[in-house]
């Protein structure tokens, strides 16, 4: 008695293991489901919606945290940044018309706040990334 209930008790844990070993699904990014970034300025009624994926991972895991650079800095760097990527949109003969989609209308003379400037130059440096380009 004791011999049968071992191995049906054998039995049963080997089923169980057998049974949990199965190799995890693998997430395409088709399935992957990100949220769009929307960077805007209620005050100014200024708006930029990132529809690019990984964008958000990148802010979260990549880029310098919220503070980490000045306003100005941020400033200074996106009033550099944006009139080459503003180029490159009108150039769609030289540069991939599928990454430089849209212009950003930035204006120098115009405070947006900390927060679009830190998310537009953050986007700058996600696409340069991703995309294996350097805006200069």
């Amino acid at each position: 008695m004791k011999t049968k209930f071992y191995y049906i008790f054998l039995g049963l844990a080997i089923f169980l293991f057998i049974g949990n070993c199965n190799t995890p699904k693998k997430i395409s990014n088709s399935e992957i489901k990100e949220e769009p970034v929307v960077i805007k300025n209620d005050s100014l009624e200024y708006e930029i919606i990132i529809l690019d994926i990984g964008f958000n991972q990148y802010l979260n895991t990549i880029a310098q945290p919220v503070g980490y650079y000045t306003q100005a800095y941020l400033e200074n760097r996106n009033r550099f940044l944006v009139p080459i990527w503003n180029s490159r949109v009108s150039d769609p003969t030289r540069f991939n018309p599928n990454i430089y989609q849209n212009i950003i209308d930035y204006n120098a003379n115009i405070n947006y706040g900390y927060d679009v400037n830190y998310k537009l130059f953050n986007y700058f440096q996600f696409a340069q990334r991703k995309y294996r380009m350097t805006l200069r």
